[in-house]
């Protein structure tokens, strides 16, 4: 199973002056090759473009200071990138040629099967040696399992810079049978609802940061463009932003992780977001909640675990009344949980809604203070 982990990177002043570098370097070489190539009928072959890097190397003598391995993975995303570009050709979709990378724009730098190594030093900090640059503190939270296949290196708008590993992992464990369902249903109101009775609240994090953001913003308009303080200022509302979707991610790490430790199956509904958001008055609110987002960390969770998420069709869910004059959300969770049990041959439980009393409301600052507890 792959699976990626990422760690905050801690590079010294030289460090972080080798790797804007080798993002420099990628970014110019990128733009060499897509511009040997772009507007061509034919796309060249991948190792075709890694054979004309030593010609370039020779040409411009400081792409010596970045890994080989490196350059080549640049060269494997402007083939996939003109691959991609020229199926959506064939399938008639009206597409323009690829861009050009403007400096500052090229984030990520990608060491594939070596020129990596991960030195343990029994301290709090760990060290990632990275050919060309050097050993670069990074802070390992949390042990890995498996081995590492590849290492992207990303600097982010804030200023921060992360690895993410990325490895086959062969950690799922096997249910003998499942014990323990749960329907969930996801919504505006609620972040969700599931059939034993919980309704959780959608905690609203955009929300909840505009007024800092557009704050943050209206400073950077006022300040001089090329300033430093632009510069600083820019900096504060990256910062703004990656704290939005870290208390996201935070939250939906922890939803998924208390379903995925107390069931078994879990059934929910195979929404098609991208036509949701169509509707302009509830696009912010969707994107917001990040329905698409809990489903992708819940399936990997799950599937880590050996356990089942089942996908379910969302039509009706909310209108059929099979189990009295119930709560309308928990109503749609109990059709979510049949239609996922009857998906896998299961068949209906029994239920006895009238017996659960009022439904449970938990709080969003309940679930991120809980953390990973088994408990909701």
């Amino acid at each position: 199973m792959q699976i990626a982990y990422r760690f905050r990177l801690y590079p010294s002043k030289e460090q972080q002056e080798k790797l804007m570098e080798t993002l420099e370097l990628c970014r110019q070489t990128y733009n060499y090759f897509l511009s040997q190539w772009s507007g061509k009928a034919r796309i060249p072959d991948r190792l075709e473009l890694q054979a004309q890097l030593p010609g370039l190397k020779k040409e411009k003598p400081e792409l010596n200071k970045v890994y080989s391995k490196v350059l080549q993975m640049v060269l494997y995303q402007l083939y996939s990138n003109l691959k991609a570009l020229s199926q959506l050709k064939k399938n008639g979709k009206r597409v323009g040629r690829l861009r050009y990378k403007g400096k500052g724009w090229y984030k990520t730098c990608v060491y594939n099967q070596s020129g990596f190594k991960i030195v343990n030093t029994d301290k709090r900090l760990h060290l990632l040696h990275l050919s060309k640059i050097g050993d670069v503190a990074m802070r390992q939270h949390r042990n890995i399992k498996g081995e590492v296949k590849q290492v992207v290196i990303k600097k982010y708008n804030s200023g921060k810079w992360f690895a993410c590993m990325c490895l086959e992992e062969n950690t799922q464990a096997e249910k003998e049978r499942i014990q323990r369902a749960v329907g969930i249903d996801v919504g505006i109101e609620h972040f969700l609802t599931d059939s034993e009775g919980r309704q959780i609240e959608n905690p609203r994090f955009y929300e909840k940061s505009l007024r800092r953001i557009r704050i943050e913003h209206r400073k950077l308009s006022r300040k001089k463009k090329g300033s430093r303080n632009r510069e600083k200022q820019r900096i504060r509302l990256a910062k703004a932003f990656e704290r939005l979707v870290n208390q996201r991610n935070d939250f939906l790490h922890k939803v998924s992780h208390f379903y995925v430790n107390n069931y078994d199956l879990i059934a929910i509904e195979n929404l098609n977001i991208k036509s949701m958001v169509r509707n302009h008055k509830l696009a912010g609110k969707i994107l917001d909640a990040s329905w698409g987002k809990f489903l992708q960390i819940l399936r990997y969770k799950a599937e880590r675990a050996g356990g089942v998420v089942i996908k379910v069709n969302p039509r009706g869910t909310s209108k059929e009344h099979n189990h009295g004059e119930i709560d309308r959300d928990y109503n749609a969770s109990l059709n979510i949980l049949e239609r996922g049990l009857e998906k896998i041959g299961m068949g209906q439980p029994e239920f006895t809604p009238a017996d659960i009393g009022p439904l449970r409301v938990i709080p969003a600052s309940l679930v991120i203070e809980a953390g990973s507890s088994h408990h909701l």
